[in-house]
């Protein structure tokens, strides 16, 4: 009898050690697996971030370019045909006067490809204060544009901007007025920006809206997001058809 109960306890002992081994077995089997798994999905978001920076800089080398071709190419040429007007001017004073509006017009168009130019290199804007550089951008799309640009921005306890984040914030704040000048047909936007304690960039207008689950997919939106990403920023999208749209851009 007294056998017999050994055995048993001997065996429930075996019995409860194989299980516990085999109950530590597949905790680590599982530990390993979330491992794994949480490695693949880092890879993939390094890989996706690595992706977009370079479509991001491939992007910002094609402006360098175009701001260049314009400085170099365009500006010269204007340059040159204002040193020909002036020496129209030296050689037939009598028509002064009604060469005027035409100096005018030419001063301020070399003066709007100059502001261009400036705002799609990026070299210049990495050497600039961000809150600044977009709010030249504003000053120079107002004068340009008969929609009416309400500002509310924070320029006290800014924040030190890294080089990815003025170019992406800056880059975004343009795609922003370039969608509202093209499509929205607002007559009205508003802008607030806030750096302190964290960056916050909220854009509105008064325009069309659209339907948003139809345009996720829109290359604009996509790139915009894609680029907030790249620096963990967060973009959100609000619009309504007919009443127009808000877009805020902010610090996670």
């Amino acid at each position: 009898m007294d056998n017999i109960i050994f055995g048993i306890i001997i065996g429930f002992i075996l019995i409860s050690m194989t299980l516990f081994f085999c109950v530590i077995l597949i905790r680590v089997y599982f530990t390993k697996i979330k491992k794994y798994t949480q490695l693949i999905y880092q890879k993939d978001i390094d890989f996706q971030k690595s992706l977009t920076a370079t479509v991001v800089e491939t992007q910002e080398q094609v402006l360098h370019n175009i701001s260049q071709d314009l400085h170099d190419d365009a500006g010269q040429q204007l340059t040159y045909i204002n040193f020909q007007l002036e020496n129209l001017k030296i050689d037939q004073p009598q028509i002064v006067e009604q060469l005027q509006p035409l100096s005018e017009s030419l001063g301020q168009l070399s003066q709007s490809i100059r502001s261009i130019s400036h705002s799609l290199n990026h070299q210049l804007l990495m050497q600039q204060d961000l809150i600044k550089a977009i709010t030249s951008e504003i000053e120079r799309v107002q004068k340009n544009s008969r929609i009416t640009i309400n500002t509310n921005i924070d320029t006290n306890k800014q924040k030190e901007f890294t080089g990815n984040e003025k170019i992406v914030i800056y880059r975004i704040f343009q795609e922003i007025l370039n969608n509202i000048f093209k499509h929205a047909k607002a007559n009205v936007i508003n802008i607030t920006i806030a750096s302190s304690p964290c960056f916050s960039m909220i854009i509105s207008d008064n325009g069309k809206g659209f339907e948003l689950n139809k345009n996720k997919a829109s290359l604009g939106l996509q790139n915009m997001k894609e680029r907030a990403k790249l620096i963990d920023y967060k973009i959100a999208f609000e619009t309504t058809e007919g009443k127009g749209t808000t877009v805020s851009l902010f610090e996670k």
